[in-house]
């Protein structure tokens, strides 16, 4: 259960944090370079949920629980 609980709030994370990215491609449009949009979005807390979920998920899935066999 508790692997689930991880398992969902990553993801929530992760799509929340994707959100902000994808919204800050807007940047691009009024004249930024790529490059200054990784800098600025580098720069982002919210950008950082989507490594933040990413791992979280990772961590849930590839993580070895405790097995209770005897």
């Amino acid at each position: 259960m508790g692997r689930a609980f991880v398992f969902l709030i990553g993801f929530g994370l992760a799509v929340s944090g994707g959100i902000s990215v994808i919204a800050y491609l807007n940047l691009i449009t009024t004249g930024y370079s790529f490059i200054e949009y990784l800098q600025f979005i580098d720069h982002r807390f919210e950008c950082y949920l989507v490594v933040i979920g990413m791992f979280m998920i990772w961590i849930s899935i590839y993580f070895p629980s405790k097995s209770t066999q005897d």
